[in-house]
Order: C-alpha cells, then structure tokens, then sequence
C-alpha cells in the first residue's frame, strides 16, 4: 500500500512518504503505484479499513479458517520486573557488584559475616580487615598480626616522601594534598612490600640458596626489595622489625620465608651495615608464611593476592 491517494483532491501538490519522496508527473502518484502494483499481483487494500479484511482472506486462503486452528496461549506475564528477574525472563539491571560487602539487607554484611555478628561476637579490627582485605575469617593470631602490623607503620614521621608531599600540599593551600602524599608510594617508597614477597618467594619456589639468591638479584641488576635502610642498621636494628619477628616466632606455625630472609640479611650485611631487613621486606615474608601457614589460602589463592598487589 502507497499512502497518499488523497492527494487528488487537493488543488496543489502535497507530499507524503518520507522525506525524499516526490512525484514528479501524472504516473508516479500513489493511486497510481498502487495500481501497478496489484496489476503485478501484490494484495492491495482498497483502503487503511481494507487491511483488516486483506490480511484475513489472505490467512484463510493460505492457513485455512481462522476459527479451526489451535492457537498457542500467550505467554503470562510476570507481575513485576524482580520476579521476572528472579525466573530468568529477563536480563538483571546492570550494576556495581560488590563481593566483599553486601549491603542489600537490613545490615551490612562482611564477606557473609553479619556487622552485629561481628560486635556481638567482640570481634577485633583485624578480623574486619581479614573479611573485607582477605575475604574470609582468619585464625585469631593472624587477625591480631594485621593490627600489629597497622599500629607499627601508622605513622612515620614528618620527612618520608608520603608526609612530605603532604605538608607541602597542605602549606600551599591545595585541598588534594592527601592525595598527593598517597601517590608516591611506590616501590621505592611504602610499596616495597609487594616486590619484596614476590622475589622471595620466587626464590623460595625455585630452591635457591641465600648466596644463590643474592648473585641472582645481582646479575638481574635487581636492588633487593625489603633489604636496606637509611638509618637503621645491624648496631640501630628497627624496632618494628623486632617485634614482628618476635610476634611470627611466638605465633606462628611456620616462620620459613622469615628465616630465609634473614639469612639473606647476613649476606647483604657482609657487604653495608645498613642493608637490613626492614619493615617493608619482613611484612612481605610473614605474610607469605601467613598464608602458607594458616591453611586458609590455596596456593593459587596466594599467587592471586601476590599478583594484584593486594598488600602494598
């Protein structure tokens, strides 16, 4: 069907169609083409209200009578668009998802772990972070190493590259200062922890020896991540790095990337009194031996966390 037979009783041209339609001569008007295209055998309505009737002889002619089929049921519809959701008619609304904590419910959930469990319970600080960090519950004595961990690098001080930016941020009146002080960290600066268990437990993993270890790094060219300090040495130990060691031997059930490291250090120190074990490079072992020994990570587990830089 050609609309547009009505454009007869008009004294001037009208046009209908899209935009670009036009009839130029007497030929191409609609009456017209809609003559020659039932003269071609095309079903043409004599009207709009001849469709109806068109369409049913055409059915009856091809399908039979209407009235004799059997027609399928409509599909039901769902009552509203959760249900639909629920029986899988339709796509679920597109969103954040979160798998550390699920706030959809009456209370926020931790890692499946209720916030009024957690207080009734007495949990501490470190078993939230464990949920929220780790995604699961840790023993006792791991939870209660990640708060030492925490109260032992809280601060350091007014003149590390952190702070510094900071202060100068801060002084120069720009509201980013935080910011500013978050984005040195690096691997020379408070995110040595990542680089130091990883090359560690490399060298865990392939067998190699302190000595081995240590020519290794060299030929790579590689400054060994977690061995070294500014200030500190084997006369000034750091403190910190005293108490976790003390912590991990006391508490937990295996100490074997803190023992290697530490030989490494007797090699390294051969060499400068300052080249330690520092903060940085005894967090990174003894959270390798915290996952190895807690059994509640996978081997494949661990890697991931390692890879995604997960304790920076």
């Amino acid at each position: 069907w050609v609309s547009g037979t009505c454009a007869t009783v008009f004294p001037t041209e009208v046009q209908f169609g899209h935009a670009g339609a036009k009839s130029g001569s007497l030929g191409e008007g609609a009456k017209e083409k809609n003559t020659a295209l039932k003269e071609a055998g095309a079903i043409v309505p004599q009207s709009f209200e001849d469709f109806e009737q068109k369409i049913r002889d055409t059915f009856q002619r091809l399908a039979g009578n209407v009235d004799d089929l059997e027609l399928a049921p409509p599909k039901k519809l769902p009552k509203d668009y959760k249900q639909a959701t629920a029986l899988g008619k339709v796509r679920r609304a597109t969103s954040f998802v979160s798998t550390i904590c699920d706030d959809r419910g009456d209370e926020p959930l931790y890692a499946g772990v209720s916030v009024s469990e957690l207080i009734a319970k007495e949990k501490s600080l470190g078993d939230v972070i464990s949920l929220l960090w780790f995604k699961r519950k840790l023993p006792r004595y791991a939870s209660r190493f990640i708060e030492i961990c925490l109260m032992l690098v809280a601060d350091h001080g007014p003149c590390v590259s952190g702070a510094h930016n900071t202060i100068v941020a801060a002084r120069a009146g720009k509201d980013v200062s935080v910011a500013s002080g978050l984005l040195t960290i690096g691997p020379r600066f408070g995110g040595a922890i990542d680089g130091a268990a990883k090359y560690f437990k490399m060298a865990s993993d392939e067998g190699l020896s302190p000595e081995q270890y240590v020519v290794h790094m060299k030929r790579k060219g590689i400054v060994i991540p977690g061995i070294g300090h500014r200030i500190k040495s084997a006369n000034n130990p750091d403190v910190r790095v005293t108490i976790l060691k003390n912590y991990a031997r006391d508490n937990f059930p295996t100490c074997r990337h803190l023992e290697y490291a530490l030989a490494v250090e007797k090699i390294t120190l051969q060499k400068s009194n300052n080249l330690i074990l520092n903060v940085d490079g005894c967090l990174a072992v003894l959270f390798l031996d915290l996952m190895e020994g807690s059994e509640s990570f996978t081997r494949g587990e661990a890697d991931t966390i390692l890879k995604s830089g997960t304790l920076k």
